[in-house]
């Protein structure tokens, strides 16, 4: 089981490499959303420190939407998908790594990130850590879930838009409690509970979505 995971993630690593375009994409229009809003909203200190949870996270689940279109498509208009199916490893398991190795691609480039970005805002120490924690943990949440829509409108004319509108309203419970965090953080009240409920939400996700994306796929494909 290992040794599949670890070989679909460097695959995809791999692939992703020779096409570092798309990876710098997401890191260029997270790195620009999050830039913009101190210059349109001006430089009131109060303002952007309690805005910068928010902003930040929006930025980070639209930056995460870029890429899930390519998360099966290419295996899909090339034939690998379907010898996927035919190998004796679990599908699910195989789902996994691609959505791992997705997530190394678009989800950790933001988390490394985020503390620079935070410092617009007027974030500090405390604050910075926990943006950081609360994306590292909300990620790949964003990646497994996203890997459902993906699934689900593999081949279909319009699979963006239709992924889009599948995935947003599961988002919205991470971003509440990732966002929530880092302002209990500032307000100086505790996080542990946005942080547990995000962590449990992780454990959800890793569990089902895989299982739920391999059964999309069969769907798709056949």
């Amino acid at each position: 089981m290992l040794a599949t995971l670890r070989c679909m993630v460097m695959r995809d690593l791999t692939l992703a490499m020779r096409h570092r375009s798309d990876v710098l994409t997401t890191v260029f229009f997270f790195i620009i959303v999050v830039s913009l809003f101190p210059l349109g909203v001006g430089p009131e200190a109060a303002l952007l420190k309690e805005m910068a949870a928010g902003v930040v996270w929006v930025a980070a689940l639209l930056a995460s939407m870029l890429s899930l279109t390519r998360l099966f498509a290419d295996d899909y208009n090339d034939g690998t998908l379907e010898q996927l199916l035919l190998v004796p490893q679990s599908l699910s398991l195989i789902v996994l790594g691609k959505v791992l190795a997705h997530w190394i691609i678009s989800g950790l480039p933001l988390v490394v990130m985020s503390p620079l970005l935070g410092l617009q805002f007027g974030l500090e120490g405390d604050e910075l850590m926990m943006l950081m924690v609360t994306l590292l943990l909300g990620t790949p949440v964003l990646s497994l879930l996203g890997a459902i829509g993906a699934a689900l409108t593999l081949g279909l004319r319009g699979g963006g838009v239709l992924v889009s509108l599948l995935v947003l309203p599961l988002y919205i419970p991470v971003l509440i409690f990732g966002a929530g965090a880092v302002t209990a953080s500032a307000a100086g009240m505790g996080a542990d509970g946005h942080l547990s409920l995000m962590g449990a939400i992780l454990l959800l996700a890793l569990v089902l979505a895989p299982w739920a994306s391999a059964a999309a796929l069969r769907i798709s494909v056949e």
